[in-house]
């Protein structure tokens, strides 16, 4: 089975956005809305092929990023040839994540929530840590470029010990470092920076 024949998560667009009175650009981080943006994906979320909700703009795909800080250092990886979103090939990214299937033996969204990304994490990296605390901050939305508009994701920063260590299992697609958030919103890096990377560096302090 490609990729494009995975079966994931989506919502109507109408239905998260409220007919578009909770539409926002960049990251929601006012908890009455992201609370309803949440109970609106949980409410009305159901299954799509990927390749069709990819050309289908009436839907939102949600997807957890979560950025992975050590101290005030933040894991930066860029995407190499090897594979993956061949629009986001060379980009810069600070967030971890990836599409989400349903698993109906689980009790609500939140736990199917973290159960994708639990698992996209384990995919992609190999997190050595003694502790890990999980924060929610808030949605992300770009509907100002191809990716965006398909897309809604779901900010979460996982903070582990200052020793701990991040290495990518991927790597033919992937080159991780460490770097801060200063070094972030220089101009040669932060200009290479997916969008939402982009989007996400702003808020961080």
């Amino acid at each position: 089975m490609g990729k494009m024949d995975e079966i994931i998560l989506v919502v109507p667009r109408e239905k998260l956005f409220a007919n578009e009175t909770l539409h926002f650009h960049g990251v929601e981080q006012e908890k009455h809305n992201v609370d309803v943006l949440a109970a609106n994906i949980a409410d009305n979320y159901s299954t799509m092929r990927r390749g069709d909700a990819e050309e289908n703009a009436a839907y939102k795909q949600p997807i957890p990023y979560c950025v992975i800080r050590r101290d005030s250092d933040i894991y930066m990886y860029r995407r190499l040839g090897g594979g993956g979103e061949a629009r986001l090939f060379d980009k810069l990214s600070i967030g971890a994540g990836g599409h989400m299937n349903d698993n109906p033996e689980l009790p609500s969204f939140a736990a199917v929530l973290q159960d994708n990304l639990s698992r996209e994490l384990e995919e992609e990296l190999e997190i050595k840590s003694s502790s890990r605390t999980f924060t929610t901050v808030g949605f992300i939305n770009d509907d100002e470029n191809e990716v965006g508009k398909v897309h809604i994701g779901l900010l979460v920063i996982l903070d582990i010990d200052a020793d701990g260590e991040v290495n990518v299992r991927e790597t033919d697609q992937l080159e991780g470092q460490w770097i801060t958030v200063e070094q972030l919103r220089e101009e040669t890096i932060y200009s290479k920076l997916e969008s939402w990377s982009q989007i996400v560096t702003n808020v961080l302090r």
